[in-house]
């Protein structure tokens, strides 16, 4: 028997028509188990399909209970808005009059004392010195 010397070259194409053959075969089992699981995943998704329309009636109630709620919370944000701005009128009225009635208690406090006569005010030491009054 003669073998040929150059046995690689003979070999060469049956090695890589083999490799090329179990790649393919690979690939095939691939897409076989993909297609598998897509087909589980479908019958998943018809059962979702069957109970969404059980679920529809319940999630439509509650969210038509809850846009309710937020009606009710929308109004009664909108009457506190009013409350509150009534009572900053009648605080601004509560710190004008109070402002007049100190200015009006301030006039008479000085009046009582015979106006200007007996201040005091503060020198540059810290000491209070009385303030004299030039009478006419």
């Amino acid at each position: 028997m003669n073998f040929p010397t150059d046995w690689w070259s003979t070999f060469w194409p049956i090695g890589a028509g083999l490799g090329v053959f179990l790649i393919g075969l690979g690939f095939f089992v691939l897409c076989v188990r993909t297609g598998g699981l897509i087909a589980r995943l479908g019958k998943t998704l018809d059962q979702v399909d069957k109970q969404i329309p059980a679920l529809s009636e319940p999630i439509a109630t509650t969210l038509t209970h809850i846009g309710g709620i937020a009606d009710t919370a929308d109004s009664t944000i909108a009457r506190l808005g009013v409350a509150v701005g009534q009572l900053e009128n009648v605080a601004a009225g509560a710190t004008k009059t109070a402002n007049t009635i100190g200015t009006i208690v301030n006039n008479v406090a000085t009046n009582a004392r015979g106006g200007d006569r007996g201040a005091r005010r503060p020198d540059f030491q810290g000491k209070a010195d009385t303030m004299t009054t030039e009478s006419t």
